[in-house]
């Protein structure tokens, strides 16, 4: 037995309440090296000693080129637990608890793995509505000034005496006036880039957090805005920019004009005193930034003064306005207690109202149920891009990577993840692809059959290319429309029709997995959809049961498919 790859986590993903009437137990071992796993477990507070035990047995739910990942979910076990592993490689049997490895058990509860209390307030519970979300994201100043419209004209305001500008004229009218465009396409939430007053087009340099930016419209339009997209049955996710503010900002501008007299000096990182601004853009500035980035300062949100003053704004735009959620700029670099303080005043106007924090890399440490409720996931992008466009790894090595976002996470937060192959920070997927829209194709029938948020890019749709910034974030496309349209309108048709591509198990189909081949279904108690992608140039046979219909097709043909093809089967 190799017990150097065992692994349990207590109070964990690999331990966890998914309600208060079910908790989930994992264990992770060697490839193909367990015989049998069981989970013995027991009242932590039983009267009885030894504790009086109940088995459980473990199925295998996932397997890599490595590990495999045994998993049970327990209905209406004790409040409190204690609770061993009893497993074999067929030649050994051993007890695992307490991170030891042992012959036998004993009478000291306190020796065992423990989830002294499966309590309410510690379930991680995202938005009920999350799961079955298929977002569309706007950035704004590229989307449209009106109906089918896009001005490509540079755009100069004026906010409190602060300069303002847009680059090719988006405004919340031209969002407004396109609705119907993407209740045609299938969406039912949208997420847009920042929206309130800054300096520069992008709006991540921010001047007033209570005020729509004079180049998008006003408050009334954000309003006017969100009541008819809800109206439409389509949510409205906005951007939170909390890590740093623009140059201008209130409080920044006092600091520079009073120096450590200010009253503001404590709601900044790293001042040096004179607080200079440089105009070299190329320049080092004697303060903390986002990065480098000069016109950037960053909060200390650390500062009671500072975080009250955010967490007003994360309330006001929720109650007043009626928000469906915060997706929030640069998560990673805010101190936790922030965050947390955060999350609660948001939950108390709106229970329902989803956080997604932009974290680049695994974001288990955020994902507990007390800071977000989501993550980008632009680890699902890196794999997709290795494995659709770059062709750099096999369809196994992209099971590891898959099964990796499955399973470092609970299970409910997973069905929660933003789901992106592109956004406003990274070059086109399509791009990516060389243009190559069977490879595409493959990684967007990927994106919208599996767990999560699918989130498309504005423009996605429209065929938009671009490697570089000024590229990817092309103004949209109205005057015709691309073939990918259908293709989005097919999927995302698919995705609302099959629940059990929103909420149903996912997992791999091993057997099935070769070379180029990746299989996987999606499958619930009453329904089963098995998907193929072949990534490869070559034709593979496909045996497809009479028990089985197609859904969707590019490639199959007298059971065999194609290079670049896929195939969407549903069990009759």
């Amino acid at each position: 037995m190799e017990k150097s790859a065992i692994l349990h986590i207590p109070m964990s993903h690999y331990a966890y309440g998914v309600d208060e009437e079910h908790v989930t137990i994992r264990l992770r071992a060697k490839r193909e090296d367990l015989k049998s796993c069981d989970l013995y477990f027991g009242d932590r507070s039983c009267r009885q000693t030894p504790v009086i035990f109940t088995k459980a047995p473990m199925q295998l739910k996932h397997r890599t080129s490595l590990y495999d990942f045994f998993e049970v979910t327990l209905e209406k076990p004790y409040k409190r637990l204690c609770y061993y592993f009893l497993i074999s490689d067929g030649a050994e049997e051993l007890y695992y608890y307490g991170d030891c490895f042992c012959k036998e058990t004993v009478d000291d509860r306190s020796e065992y793995f423990q989830l002294p209390f499966n309590h309410r307030a510690d379930i991680v519970n995202p938005p009920k509505w999350a799961s079955h979300a298929m977002i569309y994201n706007i950035f704004p100043d590229s989307f449209a000034t009106g109906r089918r419209m896009i001005s490509e004209k540079p755009t100069e305001l004026e906010w409190e005496g602060q300069k303002t500008t847009g680059k090719l004229g988006g405004t919340l009218r031209g969002i407004i006036e396109n609705v119907d465009y993407l209740e045609e396409l299938g969406v039912n939430a949208i997420y847009i880039n920042p929206i309130f007053a800054a300096g520069e087009y992008h709006k991540y340099d921010l001047l007033d957090y209570y005020h729509i930016d004079p180049c998008f419209g006003t408050n009334e339009e954000f309003a006017l805005l969100v009541d008819v997209y809800h109206t439409h049955g389509i949510k409205v996710i906005i951007d939170g920019v909390f890590n740093h503010c623009g140059w201008k900002f209130f409080a920044f501008e006092d600091v520079v004009q009073k120096g450590e007299a200010s009253k503001y000096k404590d709601w900044f990182y790293g001042l040096q005193y004179p607080v200079v601004r440089p105009e070299d853009p190329e320049a080092y500035p004697n303060y903390d930034c986002f990065g480098y980035e000069r016109m950037m300062p960053k909060l200390n949100l650390d500062n009671p003064e500072t975080a009250n003053y955010f967490i007003e704004v994360g309330r006001y735009w929720i109650r007043e306005f009626h928000i469906d959620g915060w997706r929030l700029d640069v998560a990673s670099e805010i101190n936790d207690g922030f965050w947390r303080a955060f999350h609660k005043a948001v939950k108390e106007e709106n229970p329902e109202a989803i956080l997604i924090g932009e974290v680049w890399e695994s974001a288990g440490h955020w994902l507990d149920g007390t800071i977000f409720d989501s993550a980008m996931n632009y680890d699902f992008r890196k794999h997709c891009r290795r494995f659709f466009a770059e062709r750099t790894i096999d369809a196994m090595g992209f099971t590891d990577r898959v099964t990796d976002m499955l399973m470092r996470y609970r299970e409910q937060t997973v069905y929660a993840q933003l789901n992106v192959l592109d956004s406003h920070d990274v070059s086109r997927f399509l791009s990516v692809c060389h243009e190559d829209e069977k490879l595409y194709a493959l990684a967007l029938v990927f994106q919208m059959t599996f767990p999560g948020m699918p989130s498309i890019f504005y423009g996605d749709e429209q065929g938009i290319t671009g490697i570089l910034e000024k590229d990817y974030r092309h103004p949209m496309i109205w005057d015709k429309r691309n073939p990918l349209f259908s293709f989005f309108q097919k999927l995302l048709s698919l995705r609302k029709r099959e629940e059990v591509l929103q909420t149903g198990d996912f997992h791999t189909v091993l057997d099935e997995v070769s070379d180029c081949m990746y299989v996987y279904e999606r499958a619930d108690a009453t329904d089963r959809i098995r998907i193929y992608l072949n990534a490869g140039d070559a034709s593979k046979p496909v045996e497809v049961s009479e028990t089985y219909e197609v859904l969707l097709q590019d490639g199959y043909e007298d059971g065999t498919l194609s290079g670049k093809g896929y195939l969407i089967l549903k069990r009759k």
